[in-house]
């Protein structure tokens, strides 16, 4: 029989470590340094993971918007600068 102290399963799994970093590094990097690396590891889950989608949706909705603008622009043409748009007149004021 063995030990209920000796446990085979002794901190995280390498795949789950792999995710956990992810999600701190996404939180601290893309969070606009509103968050520290030891705020994000000792978060809870379900915390993490709400501000995860946050930012998800506000770079998709960003995103979308850079979409609308870019495809409704038209191509500046590059060409010499022209002067107002006034009306010559005939008489002259000295």
């Amino acid at each position: 029989m063995m030990s209920p102290l000796v446990s085979p399963f002794f901190g995280l799994t390498s795949t789950y470590r792999a995710y956990l970093f992810t999600q701190i590094h996404d939180l601290v990097y893309h969070g606009g340094g509103g968050f520290l690396h030891s705020e994000v590891y000792n978060m809870p889950i379900w915390m993490r993971k709400f501000h995860i989608e946050k930012i998800s949706e506000f770079n998709k909705k960003q995103n979308e918007e850079y979409e609308k603008v870019s495809k409704g622009s038209t191509p500046v043409k590059s060409s010499a600068p022209t002067g107002p748009n006034i009306a010559p007149s005939s008489t002259f004021n000295f």
